[in-house]
C-alpha cells in the first residue's frame, strides 16, 4: 500500500512540475509577444493622446487667429475701397 502512495505522489509531482513549466513557458510566450508588438508599434510612428489633444488646441488657436486677421483685412480692404471712392468722386466733381 506504501508502494501505491509513493507511485500516486511522485505522479502527482511531475504533473505539477509539467503545469509549472507550461505555464513558464506561457508567460515567457506572452512576454515575447508584447515586445514584439511594442517594437511594431513604435516603428509604424504612433503619436500619443496628449500629443495629438495639444496639436488639436494649436490648430483650433491657429483658425481663430486666421478668421480674425482676415476679418480685420476685410476691414482694411472696405476702408480703403470707401477712401478711394471718395477720393474719386471729389475729383470728378466739377470745380464752380
Amino acid at each position: 500500500m506504501q508502494s501505491e502512495n509513493r507511485l500516486f505522489d511522485d505522479f502527482v509531482k511531475v504533473m505539477n512540475g509539467a503545469a509549472g513549466t507550461l505555464a513558464g513557458m506561457g508567460r515567457e510566450a506572452e512576454g515575447a509577444f508584447r515586445e514584439r508588438m511594442r517594437e511594431w508599434i513604435g516603428g509604424i510612428d504612433l503619436v500619443s493622446r496628449e500629443e495629438f489633444e495639444a496639436v488639436k488646441a494649436i490648430a483650433v488657436a491657429a483658425r481663430e487667429e486666421n478668421q480674425a486677421l482676415k476679418a480685420r483685412l476685410d476691414a482694411l480692404d472696405a476702408a480703403a475701397a470707401a477712401k478711394k471712392a471718395k477720393k474719386s468722386t471729389t475729383s470728378a466733381a466739377p470745380d464752380a
